[in-house]
């Protein structure tokens, strides 16, 4: 069975060393400040998010995430990895960045209700930076939400 936990105390940075470390393995990078969501199969982590770099102001946050189990991004993990910002922390959008060699990620973000924009060279010299956008309103009336209100 899957299951998800938001990471407290120390299992946050712990969980935020896991994500860099599969996203970027070796470079020895992290979120800094950030709140993190542990997705668990037969008690291991098999996928996590990190909720990172957090603009009050402007009410957006940005969302990290790797994963060892495509099996990870359950709809009950979407609606946690999306619900807390926008109803717990009251976010008017998620930003999530993403490599041009990820055409999995860029469909399922568009299905999802995300807008693309490709920035060139933001990941240097020879790479883009695909930076998807999810405003509150797109994330409110996607059709995964709408199927899965309670009335």
């Amino acid at each position: 069975m899957i299951t998800w936990a938001i990471a407290k105390g120390d299992e946050r940075q712990l969980l935020a060393h896991w994500v860099a470390d599969h996203i970027w393995p070796g470079a020895g990078r992290d979120f800094g400040n950030c709140q993190g969501m542990a997705v668990i199969e037969n008690e291991a982590v098999i996928g996590g998010a990190v909720w990172h770099n957090y603009e009050s102001d402007s009410g957006v946050i940005e969302i990290s995430a790797a994963a060892t189990s495509k099996r990870w991004l359950t709809k009950a993990t979407l609606s946690v990895l999306f619900g807390v910002p926008f109803k717990e922390w009251n976010c008017q959008a998620v930003v999530m960045r993403v490599s041009d060699h990820d055409a999995p990620l860029h469909r399922m973000l568009k299905a999802y209700g995300f807008e693309r924009y490709r920035i060139p060279r933001l990941r240097g010299r020879d790479e883009a930076e695909n930076v998807f956008v999810l405003t509150e309103e797109n994330w409110a009336s996607n059709k995964f939400n709408r199927k899965n209100e309670v009335h």
